[in-house]
């Protein structure tokens, strides 16, 4: 397939999605419109996530400290004076932070800066480490931010967090990023820096005696990913309209490599499915929480029951799939040209 036909066809897709979206956004309910919004958060952080751990092969157990640090700079930035005067009713607000307010859009923006920022400081001791080693750095980077989050009264409010934020997040925000998020790191996977990226994962020491200079790029890779976790979580707090520093905890972090390594490690396409499924199963699921009746038989609901199924469907794709449901594979219109050829193929009689 040529590359015009390639562009047309993606430009096709995108249209397509838009379109759908508006759709939902004129007509859809306030539950499917939160549905909606979740899943293309999730797309961003699983896919920001998977460039590291899947791209370079990394156990990277932080995200949750990124998120926060997103969360709460846009947070911080697009409330008024007036809001933060409301929310710090213990210790006020320090200077600039009390009469700062900007446009949702900078906010955001400032969200992921401050979020690579901070991946800029911890990169110098983080990526000079390797497996279980780096897995406990990144996880007490994540704790730390949490724990800074529940004792700065004067920045972040401390426990009681942040309410009443404006609920500017939609579905032109959240699909938007996400639609940025997917192609700019696929494109950066596909490039000659992702292939020596992949080179690192594969054996560092090979790629190292090629030229490849591993801090450098897994540094780049290590920024991206904390620049668009910051933005999902500026988007998210302007979602939910309430932060906490309990809401970063390392379950976050869990949920998100649940959701890559379901969808393939090392494969975009694989993240945005793993997101989907979470973020859409969760919610699918709740039917067998409420009271059912088959034929003469009334079965009671039981709270809890959707992620005892849900566990054990991933537990099924964990066994059956085990390099998750695309592997390293990417969907493209070439892959499915060619699964569709193979089937054909084997359709014919011999």
């Amino acid at each position: 397939m040529s590359d015009k036909s390639k562009f047309r066809l993606n430009a096709a897709s995108v249209i397509l999605l838009f379109g759908i979206l508006f759709l939902f956004s004129r007509y859809g309910s306030g539950y499917q419109l939160r549905i909606l919004n979740n899943i293309a958060i999730f797309i961003t952080l699983a896919v920001s996530y998977n460039l590291i751990n899947g791209t370079c092969g990394l156990l990277h157990l932080g995200p949750n400290g990124f998120i926060a640090v997103g969360a709460y700079t846009s947070a911080l930035l697009s409330m008024t004076p007036a809001e933060k005067q409301l929310n710090f009713i213990i210790s006020g607000v320090i200077w600039p932070l009390s009469v700062i307010h900007v446009p949702f859009v900078v906010s955001l923006i400032a969200a992921g800066v401050a979020a690579a920022f901070f991946a800029f400081l911890i990169s110098f001791p983080v990526l000079r480490v390797r497996g279980d080693y780096l897995a406990i750095v990144t996880l007490g980077f994540g704790e730390v931010i949490r724990v800074l989050c529940n004792a700065g009264q004067s920045i972040t409010n401390g426990p009681l967090g942040l309410k009443g934020l404006q609920p500017y997040t939609n579905l032109w925000w959240s699909w938007g990023v996400a639609t940025l998020a997917v192609v700019l790191i696929q494109r950066l996977t596909d490039s000659n820096f992702g292939l020596a990226m992949k080179a690192i994962r594969e054996d560092e020491t090979a790629a190292r005696a090629m030229g490849v200079d591993p801090f450098r790029r897994l540094m780049v890779a290590f920024l991206i990913s904390a620049f668009f976790s910051g933005i999902a979580g500026g988007l998210l707090a302007h979602l939910i309209t309430t932060i906490s520093p309990g809401l970063f905890t390392f379950f976050l972090t869990f949920n998100l490599l649940i959701m890559i390594v379901v969808g393939g490690l090392g494969s975009t396409t694989g993240a945005v499915i793993g997101a989907m499924l979470f973020s859409w199963g969760g919610e699918a699921l709740r039917v067998v929480e409420q009271p059912m009746e088959i034929g003469p038989f009334l079965i009671p609901g039981i709270p809890g029951m959707r992620m005892v199924i849900f566990s054990l469907i991933l537990m099924l794709v964990i066994l059956f799939a085990r390099k998750g449901i695309m592997g390293r594979n990417e969907l493209s219109w070439d892959y499915v040209a060619s699964k569709f050829a193979r089937s054909k193929v084997m359709e014919t009689p011999r």
